[in-house]
């Protein structure tokens, strides 16, 4: 898939070169304020990794609240949620009762959509995951996670401090020129425990496009979340959408098979 611009927009040693490595080693260890317990400067792919897995363990399951409110209507999805890994996800809309069971599957790189009125399953194709899901303000691509931040971009830390009474760090990301993503630049903003606070995106001209912010931070499973989300388009003021997972579970057990097309359609 290729960016489209105008639109919405992923070297490396030898018996001579030990010696100055050693003298800059011993340099550093000597001096002032050094400790040898101290902690490693903060390094922006940890974070990205970090930030890409936070709402996956081994496994996972979610009850999940949609709202999404544009300049016409309003109206709020419920859904159940599975993860496995970073590969495969399955989602099942449960309300309201007219989209009850609508679903999408992720299976490594495949994607499909099943719409149980027609009784028809659908595969997405690359150009397709940048499309709203269910007239949200996310992407299909957002919904099942099928860019990664820390491998898809170039990412560097342009700010780590105290900012709006808090500490926080804030990393530009700059597409890798293969990678299939359509966002010309992402700000990724995150706590000094390297929870995410917002993503600001920006198309190939430089333009914000869109908002992500990030609250409510509990912890499930031994570690801590943000459990709601909210998605602000920039050039539609007062849209928006909200996800709140309502429970949220890690390493749960599932069966053998179950992230399959048998399982979309039940």
């Amino acid at each position: 898939m290729q960016r489209s611009r105008g639109n919405m927009l992923s070297n490396r040693r030898g018996t001579i070169g030990w010696r100055p490595a050693l003298l800059v080693l011993i340099l550093v260890m000597s001096a002032p304020g050094f400790a040898g317990a101290a902690q490693p400067a903060k390094d922006a792919q940890s974070i990205l990794k970090k930030v890409d897995d936070l709402w996956r363990g081994a496994s996972s399951k979610s009850l999940v609240s949609m709202r999404v409110k544009t300049a016409h209507w309003e109206r709020t999805l419920v859904m159940d949620v599975w993860t496995e890994g970073t590969e495969n996800s399955l989602v099942k809309i449960i309300k309201p009762l007219k989209e009850q069971g609508i679903a999408t599957l992720k299976v490594g790189n495949e994607i499909y959509n099943y719409l149980p009125k027609t009784d028809r399953t659908i595969k997405l194709t690359a150009a397709m995951m940048m499309g709203s899901w269910m007239g949200s303000h996310f992407t299909n691509d957002d919904l099942v996670k099928e860019s990664r931040l820390s491998e898809d971009y170039n990412s560097q830390i342009t700010f780590a401090g105290r900012r709006d009474g808090r500490d926080i760090v804030e990393i530009t990301l700059i597409p890798k020129p293969q990678a299939a993503v359509v966002w010309g630049k992402i700000v990724l903003t995150v706590r000094d425990d390297d929870l995410p606070i917002k993503q600001i995106y920006y198309d190939e001209d430089g333009r914000v496009v869109r908002v992500l912010t990030c609250d409510d931070y509990r912890q499930v499973s031994g570690r801590v979340v943000p459990m709601h989300m909210k998605m602000t388009p920039e050039d539609k003021p007062g849209e928006f959408t909200e996800i709140t997972y309502e429970t949220l579970l890690f390493n749960v057990s599932l069966p053998a098979g179950f992230f399959s097309l048998r399982e979309l359609r039940r």
